[in-house]
């Protein structure tokens, strides 16, 4: 039996592993840089894409065609079904699926229903297009929160844009016709498309202030908050009382939900701001006054546009009453308008400025949005519609109760600190945006060189509601409810991997009983920050 020398070194067993140094991590260049966020960035660049086309100047039209932002959105859905299709990927849960889908059924049941094939057939595109498809196409082309963070920001941006060409026109009397002035604020819309404008910046406002509640750095949301106070003015300058109101209780809702106490401090700061403006400095015009005070005075003493709007609403639920269950058919309310319109009517709206003759545009639909399809598409599309639109909001509303407990101060996804719940702006923006656009289809519906932004946001909303993992029905949270998943392990820090190399190795019996490590590279089903969805 051989005895071990007295000198000899220790067993190789008991010896720490040595861990190699890190090489010092090399400066970025500012080109590196931008090409590592083009890069990031690459999945979305087609929805930024629609939406910068959005600022480029409409050609005046009072036809309300597609335009070239609607082609680039053909183009993007055009793009997410070659990729599913080569993918051979699950992209959606059954429950998912079945809320993107749900305003199918109405629509195709209007569309067989229509006078003539043509407007059956332009009616069918146009509402699959803005409810169905680009949401859809958003939806698989937003990876992670810090995609949707972008896609926020760019409606900021656009916002910006737009109010800033509303304010020139206001200033130098270039804008629409308002009361015989060339001064209302209507962007690169044209006064064919009075709301354009109000739509962009109302959207720009309540992103703004959602990415200001929510958890990103103090200069994030500093520069959230000037971009919510820049996007006033030309808001109020729009003359559109619809999306005031709709703004309004969209920010009230948005302030409520980030935090009762948050709301009051800002409530009470908002209206200090306004007193000393208003009332101290005599900001704002006799004729936005005058807006302002009409909206508390349209049963009293309606102007010709609030007359000519309640005569349309009174036409859409007649309409309604002839066809209760599929309506009159998609592009059936011109055609039937003066059937069921009392002699209260005009003969169109009054045109123009803003480089455009003065001219009357047709009435061609009740500006509401949910006249307008029960008049068309009856009980059946009213209800599949509003009641995909009602499975969003709750769904986003759960995903912000998800949320709201995380305790402020808790790790978020790179392990850094932060001041609010990750993934509050998100949740904010989506209610703030879902909650706008169901305010507004009250005094609005589609149409307009700007409806495509819609869709677009309803396709934010679908990721935020149906595809986060922070969602009651992503792909994320049935995973998490398997039983292969049921405690999933969290990928190591830097910290704790150092600490493992550190430590001797356990026995073989423990590494035989252990179960096999998680890999890295596959994010926890739940990580709130750049978490895989699909």
């Amino acid at each position: 039996m051989s005895r071990a020398l007295p000198h000899s070194p220790p067993a190789a067993a008991h010896t720490p592993p040595t861990t190699p140094c890190s090489p010092p991590a090399t400066p970025r260049s500012p080109l590196g840089t931008l090409m590592s966020g083009v890069r990031r960035a690459l999945p979305v660049l087609p929805v930024m894409a629609v939406i910068a086309l959005l600022g480029l100047p409409i050609a005046p039209s009072g036809e309300g065609g597609a335009n070239i932002a609607d082609a680039m959105s053909g183009l993007v859905v055009v793009c997410c079904a070659v990729r599913l299709v080569r993918d051979r990927r699950r992209p959606l849960s059954p429950g998912a699926a079945v809320v993107l889908a749900l305003p199918v059924i109405g629509i195709a049941v209007a569309a067989a229903g229509a006078a003539s094939p043509t407007a059956g057939i332009t009616g069918l595109t146009r509402y699959l297009q803005i409810f169905v498809l680009v949401p859809a196409a958003v939806l698989l082309l937003v990876r992670d929160r810090r995609d949707f963070r972008l896609l926020a920001w760019s409606f900021v941006a656009l916002a910006l844009w737009q109010g800033a060409v509303g304010v020139h026109q206001y200033v130098t009397g270039t804008g629409a016709s308002y009361r015989g002035e060339d001064v209302r604020a209507v962007g690169t819309f044209g006064p064919t498309d009075v709301m354009g404008m109000a739509t962009v910046v109302a959207f720009g406002l309540v992103c703004s202030l959602a990415l200001a509640l929510g958890s990103g750095t103090v200069r994030q949301r500093a520069s959230a908050v000037v971009c919510a106070l820049a996007l006033l003015p030309p808001l109020a300058l729009s003359f559109s009382r619809g999306a005031w109101i709709a703004t309004a209780l969209a920010c009230g809702v948005q302030l409520t939900l980030a935090g009762l106490r948050r709301a009051v401090r800002v409530g009470a700061v908002v209206a200090a701001v306004a007193v000393i403006l208003v009332g101290g400095l005599g900001v704002g015009t006799e004729m936005l006054q005058e807006r302002v005070d009409s909206i508390t005075q349209v049963t009293d003493a309606p102007d010709q546009s609030v007359v000519d709007r309640y005569t349309m609403w009174a036409a859409a639920v007649d309409m309604w009453r002839d066809h209760p269950l599929t309506g009159v058919g998609l592009k059936g309310f011109p055609d039937h308008r003066d059937g069921h319109a009392s002699l209260a009517l005009s003969s169109g709206s009054d045109i123009g400025g803003a480089g455009t003759a003065f001219s009357k545009q047709p009435l061609l639909s009740p500006h509401n949005m949910y006249l307008l399809v029960l008049s068309e598409q009856g009980l059946i599309g009213l209800l599949a519609l509003t009641g995909s639109w009602l499975a969003l909001l709750v769904c986003a509303l759960r995903g912000l109760v998800r949320v709201r407990r995380t305790a402020p101060g808790a790790l978020a996804g790179l392990g850094r600190p932060v001041l609010a719940p990750s993934g509050l702006d998100c949740a904010l923006v989506s209610c703030g945006l879902l909650g706008w656009q169901l305010v507004d289809f009250v005094y609005a519906d589609i149409g307009g060189p700007s409806t495509v932004l819609t869709g677009v946001c309803f396709g934010l909303v679908a990721w935020w509601a149906l595809v986060d993992p922070a969602s009651p029905v992503s792909l994320a949270s049935e995973a998490a409810a398997s039983p292969a998943s049921l405690a999933p392990e969290a990928a190591p820090s830097p910290a704790s991997r150092a600490s493992e190399a550190a430590a001797p190795p356990a026995p073989r019996a423990s590494e035989a009983a252990a179960p096999p490590p998680v890999s890295t590279s596959s994010p926890a089903a739940g990580s709130p920050e750049g978490a895989a969805t699909r």
